[in-house]
């Protein structure tokens, strides 16, 4: 965890310089961004989902294709 610290310079500076500063130093650190790899990471499908989703395609694709040879499914040519 990164603490980023802005004083105002004088008690004449406006509030918004003192927020625009501590913005860019915000941006400067990468906190946000790396907050957000971490907020919206996927982790890694486990080897049984791998291997069931495999299986899923490969009984689909035996169907597809019987469906094929007892012509069922119209063939069309492909688009340009």
């Amino acid at each position: 965890m990164i603490k980023i610290e802005v004083r105002r310079e004088s008690a004449s500076e406006p509030n918004l310089s003192v927020l625009r500063r501590f913005s860019k130093r915000v941006q400067g650190a990468g906190i946000l961004k790396r907050a957000k790899a971490e907020r919206f990471a996927r982790r890694p499908a486990s080897h049984y989902k791998k291997k069931k989703s495999a299986l899923v395609r490969l009984s689909r694709r035996a169907a597809y294709e019987r469906l094929k040879k007892l012509g069922k499914i119209a063939l069309t040519p492909p688009r340009r």
